[in-house]
């Protein structure tokens, strides 16, 4: 899958990617929300494992640079339901980037994939929420989870193809 933005090429993951990825998942700070950072061999045997064969995520390459610059998480999950998720380079954050690549993998889905509703899930109200509010998504319902010992607040939200089509390419 190649997908083209102003900015970005969103394809899949290779295992040149491995430098890049590691600065995503290596961040304290980018993965506060996530698990713990990744060192080296985890984040090459995640890519190996998850990315390249299972095909789970796209790699966010900014054009300008040809860095990878984030993970876009895109799985089925059955009959044309697709969860989505993403994480980016902190040095990437705030400057539209997620949005647009998430926009862009929405957009696909909905239009060449036929996808029927389209999810994403998280613990963090203060960026993914917003992001997700953005992308048209609507809260879906709250759950609890135990992270690290810790309860805490899994927030779901969703976007169904006829609220996408409605909303065209301004989602």
């Amino acid at each position: 899958m190649n997908i083209e933005t102003l900015r970005l090429c969103i394809r899949d993951f290779i295992t040149e990617d491995a430098a890049d990825l590691q600065e995503i998942l290596g961040d304290a700070e980018t993965m506060a929300h996530c698990e713990p950072p990744y060192d080296m061999e985890k984040t090459k045997q995640f890519l190996h494992d998850f990315c390249i064969e299972k095909k789970g995520a796209m790699a966010a390459v900014q054009k300008e640079s040809g860095k990878v610059i984030g993970y876009i998480l895109f799985n089925s999950f059955g009959e044309g339901e697709y969860e989505i998720g993403w994480i980016f380079n902190r040095a990437y954050w705030r400057r539209g980037y997620a949005y647009e690549a998430c926009s862009a993998v929405i957009g696909y889905a909905f239009g060449q994939l036929k996808a029927r509703r389209i999810f994403a899930e998280t613990v963090d109200l203060e960026k993914s929420v917003p992001l997700m509010c953005k992308l048209g998504m609507h809260k879906a319902g709250v759950e609890q989870i135990c992270v690290e010992n810790k309860q805490t607040e899994m927030h779901l939200y969703g976007l169904a193809a006829n609220e996408w089509r409605q909303h065209g390419d301004c989602v």
